[in-house]
């Protein structure tokens, strides 16, 4: 990533981190020097780096962990609300923000539509029945980043689970438990806020996922 790509990224990221509100182009432009033509152009080619997703309209809805919209979960720091990207998105948010050392998450069960919330912090999971299911492998997850992170969900039970997948049709993906959940969100984005970011290889994730105990060809190992 060359210079001026990395500037509006870290601004971008920065931004969401510390109001959850996505900065526009003229704001971007100030905060990073760049005319704004500069600014659209980098965020063009951030897009394309899989940096950030654009929803149909042409307008940036996931900034991983942090989203533009509702995407099923809320997450609430002392000072700043957030949107997270998907279970796995919105138990990181509380890890990668600085000056939150915690977060309250809330959804809802799909099955069921039963609301659950959570104190999360970065020193323990939440001791907590809930169960988390994924539903696209990770392999796959960029075939349609949207799709697999709406149904990256929070249900009552595992019970739940299999009323949901009859209902809608859908297979069977991964089920963990919140404290599995937590810990593959503790440290997954870290560096993000940082410059320069390096994402991690597909070597370096998969031995990431193995080391909180998720193997198998779901997650690629």
């Amino acid at each position: 990533m060359n210079d001026r790509d990395e500037a509006v990224r870290l601004a971008v990221y920065r931004a969401l981190a510390a109001t959850g509100r996505l900065p526009g182009i003229d704001e971007l432009a100030v905060t990073t020097s760049l005319e704004p033509s500069e600014v659209e152009e980098s965020l063009e080619a951030l897009a394309a780096a899989r940096h950030v997703v654009f929803d149909a309209d042409h307008r940036i809805v996931l900034a991983h962990p942090f989203a533009t919209r509702n995407f099923a979960f809320s997450v609430m720091g002392e000072r700043t609300l957030w949107w997270g990207g998907c279970a796995w998105d919105a138990f990181a948010i509380p890890h990668l923000v600085p000056d939150e050392p915690s977060a309250l998450i809330a959804t809802t069960c799909p099955a069921c539509g039963t609301p659950h919330s959570w104190t999360v912090t970065r020193l323990e999971a939440p001791d907590a029945p809930q169960v988390a299911h994924f539903l696209t492998p990770v392999a796959h997850i960029w075939d349609d980043v949207v799709h697999a992170c709406e149904h990256q969900r929070i249900f009552c039970s595992t019970d739940h689970v299999d009323d949901w997948l009859q209902r809608t049709g859908n297979q069977r993906g991964y089920v963990m438990d919140l404290a599995t959940l937590w810990h593959l969100a503790a440290h997954w984005y870290e560096g993000r806020l940082d410059s320069p970011y390096r994402r991690r290889e597909p070597v370096e994730a998969r031995e990431y996922f193995a080391s909180v105990g998720l193997t198998g060809p779901f997650w690629g190992n």
